[in-house]
């Protein structure tokens, strides 16, 4: 696996997703008016904006500086587990956000024990980096199932205050 390549991959695509987001909410103005729409589309954007700057510190640090990557991927994670349970305890009446919200957290606060704690990933016989890298996956690809159960409900997906 080269890590580089794959982070910057990994970088590249996540910020183009923070900029398709940003064009369907812009053709949906009635989503910013409401507070809890509003929330809920500030969660799908740090969903890919979140893991996008992860990548790049990814790509910085390497498997040559790993303490650069590390730190950044604790930090941002534990603002990720922070934005992603605070919608949580805001989320009622959908199961299925409920579900990706909780799961996002999860993972947030695994990037984060793994990046304070890179030994953990020798159990499974990767490399630290790598473990990130399957982690910041699952959390692109429950962004997606956001944006998809978002977009098929035309927003209606969202919490109530």
């Amino acid at each position: 696996m080269d890590i580089s390549t794959f982070y910057a991959l990994f970088s590249a695509t996540c910020f183009t997703l923070v900029g398709l987001w940003w064009n369907v909410v812009q053709s949906h103005g009635d989503w910013m008016r409401d507070p809890a729409q509003r929330r809920v589309v500030g969660g799908v954007y740090l969903s890919f904006l979140l893991p996008a700057v992860m990548g790049l510190f990814g790509q910085v640090g390497g498997a040559e500086q790993p303490r650069i990557w590390r730190a950044a991927f604790v930090v941002l994670a534990l603002v990720g587990c922070a934005c992603t349970l605070r919608l949580l305890a805001r989320t009622r009446g959908d199961g299925f956000v409920a579900w990706q919200q909780a799961g996002a957290a999860l993972l947030y606060a695994l990037i984060a024990v793994v990046g304070a704690y890179p030994e953990i990933a020798d159990h499974i016989g990767l490399r630290p980096i790598q473990a990130e890298a399957l982690m910041l996956i699952a959390l692109v690809v429950l962004g997606h199932a956001l944006v998809w159960r978002f977009m098929a409900g035309e927003g209606r997906a969202a919490e109530e205050d």
